[in-house]
């Protein structure tokens, strides 16, 4: 079984089902799949082989979905990169996958000029476009989306098998440098029965996907639902939440997957009457839904069920916390997914007891196979486990493991705040902050101080009409707050950085630091 049968055995059981929506088209797995199997054809006509790389540089469309199946009929490795990626990053992404074919949008001609010249593997750029690409490379052959489906190239048949590599999704680690999570047909296979095993997906189900492809959260909604013969409205972001909720019911969504920046911003219009009939479930990953949040939201979807999830690209997903547990456990994400074992280590790597914290190590045929061509960062995240020959992820996440196997997250190893000797979960306090009537996001850093060490920092942005106060900030954490987790610098911003993943972006916080008016004064007494 490989990735990309997951559209050819849909299209064999539905051939006339909706599987994409995306704007006005509307493609059946019928036409999903010829379209990928003529895409495929003009690949390998281009000398895409088994193995190489195929980089899909472009929005949320139906060709991103077709191009990365076609990428796998040819045999090949997809990579599915954000189209706000500036052209320096692109550049070191492509220069450590080195593709043999491109995917790009018209929206990205410019930012791909010339890029052959630097991209010496690059042999075939395939232009969703409706202008002429001429000029936009050297050497590289160039060709027209429309021109190729045109030419309806046979697909030459290609043997791949379940250990060959499917995709390369690149994440950004604590350094903000891009690294390609090499994922197997078996990984991305097991990931996705195993999610569904959970979530239960039918023919019947309608996935709205607002989530960018490059981002892995986003990319397994279009497995999720291939692999069951469901149908996913794939949208470009979710800016207005008006608009999205309008098409969730028009298109009668029953699946939802959100982060917490996103449900922040549909939950700021309190006015909005959520009356989605069909709506079966939502879920939650990238960052852990603060306690608030989850309140809020079961109170705005009273008749759907709430996915609390938890994850890396590196093993897609770890845990999830079935829904009958989260008026008992609001706190945790969950137990583990099915097929899956994880443990805690100290820092010796010697296993802890139930009612530790430590970091996580994740078994399971989902795990990863490492970074591509980084074999420092797969050899320390990726190590030997418990079985001969067998591979386990070390997460970096710092975790609790209660009695009954239930997770809680504390936060990554990396992130947590050293102070005065003490440490601070910047997850903890972020929670007590989103406790405040009026905080839309909060995000909590550790900055350079000479005297402590590290000094905590708060950074927040407001609902609009919130008139809440930094000194009222200050107040409800020193109420809430053991003294050395009390923020030491508190601002408000009008918003608040994201990733191109939608999660808080605190580097960009940190890189701030000392840039705003305010900072580096002494906290004004609270009383």
């Amino acid at each position: 079984m490989l990735v990309h049968h997951l559209l050819e055995q849909s299209a064999a059981r539905f051939p006339e089902q909706v599987a994409l929506v995306c704007g006005e088209q509307r493609l059946t797995y019928t036409e999903l799949n010829a379209q990928a199997e003529a895409i495929a054809g003009v690949l390998a006509a281009a000398g895409v082989r088994r193995g190489d790389r195929v980089v899909l540089f472009m929005d949320n469309a139906a060709e991103t979905v077709i191009g990365l199946f076609a990428a796998l009929k040819a045999g090949a490795v997809f990579s599915v990169i954000n189209p706000t990626t500036k052209r320096a990053k692109l550049l070191q992404i492509l220069d450590n996958c080195r593709p043999t074919a491109l995917i790009v949008d018209e929206g990205r001609l410019e930012t791909v000029a010339g890029i052959d010249a630097a991209v010496g593997s690059l042999r075939y750029l395939l232009a969703v476009t409706t202008v002429s690409p001429d000029g936009v490379t050297g050497r590289a052959r160039v060709e027209t989306w429309a021109r190729a489906l045109a030419r309806q190239e046979p697909r030459p048949p290609v043997r791949v098998i379940d250990l060959d590599l499917a995709a390369i999704i690149y994440t950004s680690g604590s350094t903000g440098m891009p690294k390609g999570v090499m994922s197997a047909h078996r990984n991305v296979l097991a990931a996705t029965t195993s999610i569904n095993g959970y979530l239960h997906n039918t023919p019947q189900d309608v996935i709205l996907d607002v989530l960018p492809l490059s981002f892995d959260y986003g990319l397994y909604q279009i497995f999720l639902a291939f692999q069951v013969g469901a149908r996913v409205v794939l949208e470009k972001g979710f800016l207005y939440p008006a608009v999205a909720v309008e098409r969730m019911r028009a298109e009668g969504v029953t699946a939802f997957p959100g982060v917490p920046t996103l449900f922040s911003l549909l939950l700021q219009h309190r006015r909005m009457a959520f009356d989605l009939p069909a709506l079966r479930y939502l879920t939650n990953t990238a960052a852990a839904l603060p306690v608030s949040h989850i309140t809020r939201i079961r109170e705005a979807f009273p008749r759907a069920t709430l996915f609390s999830m938890y994850g890396l690209t590196e093993c897609k997903r770890v845990s999830y916390l079935p829904p009958e547990e989260l008026d008992r456990r609001p706190g945790s994400v969950g137990i583990p997914i099915p097929n899956t074992e994880v443990y805690l280590v100290d820092e010796r790597g010697e296993r802890l007891p139930p009612g530790s914290v430590g970091e996580l190590v994740v078994r399971g045929s989902h795990v990863m196979r490492g970074y591509w061509n980084d074999p420092v960062e797969t050899a320390r995240r990726f190590r030997p486990g418990p079985l001969p020959g067998e591979t386990v992820l070390y997460t970096g996440d710092l975790v609790r493991m209660d009695e009954e196997g239930f997770l809680y997250f504390i936060g990554r190893m990396d992130d947590i705040i050293k102070s005065r000797g003490e440490k601070v979960s910047p997850k903890e306090v972020e929670g007590v902050v989103y406790r405040l009537d009026g905080v839309l996001d909060a995000a909590v850093v550790g900055v350079p101080d000479p005297v402590l060490g590290e000094a905590v920092k708060l950074v927040v942005s407001l609902a609009p009409g919130s008139a809440l106060t930094e000194r009222d900030i200050r107040r409800h954490c020193h109420q809430h707050l053991e003294d050395f987790m009390v923020p030491r610098y508190v601002e408000i911003w009008p918003d608040l950085p994201k990733t191109p993943a939608g999660k808080i972006d605190k580097l960009a916080i940190r890189a701030r630091h000392g840039m705003s008016d305010g900072v580096g004064a002494a906290p004004p007494a609270v009383s």
